[in-house]
């Protein structure tokens, strides 16, 4: 599962750069460090892919950095980097509400940035600087370095995630993030290739109108004849149960359907259940076969006792502890925090007296498609009349843990692992696509939605 929580940024109160809150303790400032820490060390599912002892050592490092940070926010931002070395989309640490950082609002300007093909394009600006700078520019440098050395050094380290393209996604959208008042010198290269410098200061836009204007609001639900044969539903989120209302209304009209787009690339999760409770109507089948999960297990006496025992001691047991191989690898591991508990696999009956609607249907995935709409996309797996279009998903679920931080602050770690029923993973890979189809940049000056086009070619090509 996953919470996005979407705010108007002109509503935000920002902190001013000069203004930074600084009302943490030294000993706040160790006991948030160690409280993350601990957290990790004892939930993290996937503390068996970290180097414990690169983890270890940074920790005992930041016991020091951390209580010389000069406020709340550079200590926060020492605790997102500490996070980002585990690598996992599930696994974050959120700034307080008294600290809020800008991104698109410099004053003047106000400027949205997109990777596109690898780069970092201006894909919109506030209207009166459309002609300033032209939606296709592409960021070539910022403070005096080269994009990606920037990206890699000063952006990078901050962005928790399963998956390099979305480092890279985040990294290009929030290359300028920043308090009030925070510089940026930038150099654009336009489509005309003219370089241009632009010296960039973090400043409400008073400015509302955006080039070119955003499309209308995306709902819950989204639904559109995309011919006379095609419906197109666009689920974009299973964060609200009130969609499985919404489709429900509308199956009069998908009924009608010879063939069926579902797009879920707006999709960054919610509850699994709320797709499941839609997908039941796109199958003919008795039950699914959703994810299969482990999490850690501690006992802490058992752990103990691991502590005595080797990798040799495994293979063979203690006779003269009446101990089983079983019993001395269980300990063994529990010691080393790598023993986990695999939940009871069930199918879900699935118990429907409505129609279905099983025709040719294209999924519509890409970076965006994350946790609850992944875990649809795996029960989804074996339906042999859907094809998914487009770009690997995000790469991350499970069941975070939330807790807080000093100051306001607060964090997640995630507790359990997924994977495909049969052992398949796809937290760190995202799930692919039967049909990759990558935008390109004259895609997106052109307005056109290639996914979107080869998902009619292909259901096109079905209704022949």
């Amino acid at each position: 599962m996953k919470t996005k929580l979407i705010l108007p940024l002109l509503l935000l109160a920002f902190t001013s750069f000069s203004q930074i809150p600084n009302t943490l303790t030294p000993a706040e400032k160790v006991y948030g460090l160690s409280k993350f820490w601990q957290e990790v060390n004892y939930n993290f599912v996937y503390l068996n892919k970290v180097d414990r002892t690169m983890w270890d050592n940074r920790y005992k490092e930041l016991i020091t950095v951390v209580q010389n940070t000069k406020n709340d926010y550079e200590y926060y931002r020492e605790l997102q980097k500490f996070c980002a070395l585990l690598k996992d989309g599930h696994t974050n640490v959120y700034l307080p509400k008294t600290i809020q950082q800008m991104n698109t609002m410099f004053g003047d300007y106000r400027i949205f940035i997109e990777n596109i093909e690898g780069k970092a394009i201006i894909t919109r600006v506030n209207l009166s600087k459309k002609n300033e700078i032209p939606i296709g520019s592409e960021i070539i440098e910022v403070n005096g370095m080269p994009i990606q050395n920037y990206m890699h050094e000063k952006v990078a380290p901050y962005i928790a995630s399963s998956t390099d393209y979305v480092v890279q996604d985040e990294c290009v959208s929030g290359l300028l993030r920043g308090l009030e008042g925070e510089t940026y010198v930038i150099k654009l290269k336009q489509p005309n290739n003219k370089i241009v410098e632009l010296k960039l200061t973090h400043k409400l836009t008073e400015e509302k109108e955006v080039y070119p204007p955003f499309e209308t609001n995306r709902q819950l639900l989204d639904f559109k004849w995309m011919n006379n044969a095609t419906a197109y539903l666009s689920l974009n989120s299973f964060e609200d149960p009130k969609i499985d209302s919404l489709f429900v209304e509308k199956l009069p009209e998908l009924y009608k359907a010879k063939a069926l787009i579902i797009d879920l690339r707006y999709n960054g999760g919610g509850s699994s259940s709320v797709g499941a409770a839609i997908l039941k109507y796109l199958s003919n089948d008795t039950a699914f076969h959703g994810a299969k999960s482990t999490t850690r297990e501690h006992n802490a006496t058992y752990k103990a006792w691991g502590t005595f025992f080797t990798e040799k001691d495994t293979l063979s047991g203690i006779p003269e502890w009446s101990m089983t191989k079983q019993e001395v690898t269980k300990y063994y591991l529990m010691a080393k925090d790598k023993y986990y508990y695999q939940f009871p696999y069930e199918t879900e009956a699935i118990k429907l007296d409505a129609k279905r609607i099983v025709v040719p249907t294209v999924l519509l995935i890409g970076h965006n498609t994350a946790s609850a709409a992944e875990d649809f996309l795996i029960l989804a797996d074996n339906q042999k009349h859907m094809i998914k279009i487009g770009q690997n998903s995000f790469g991350s679920t499970g069941q975070p843990l939330m807790f807080d931080l000093p100051g306001g602050g607060s964090a997640r770690v995630c507790t359990k692992k997924d994977t495909y029923p049969d052992g398949r993973e796809f937290v760190g890979y995202g799930v692919k696509p039967d049909i990759e189809v990558i935008p390109t940049l004259n895609d997106y000056l052109k307005k056109k939605d290639p996914a979107l086009d080869k998902a009619l070619e292909y259901l096109k090509s079905k209704l022949q």
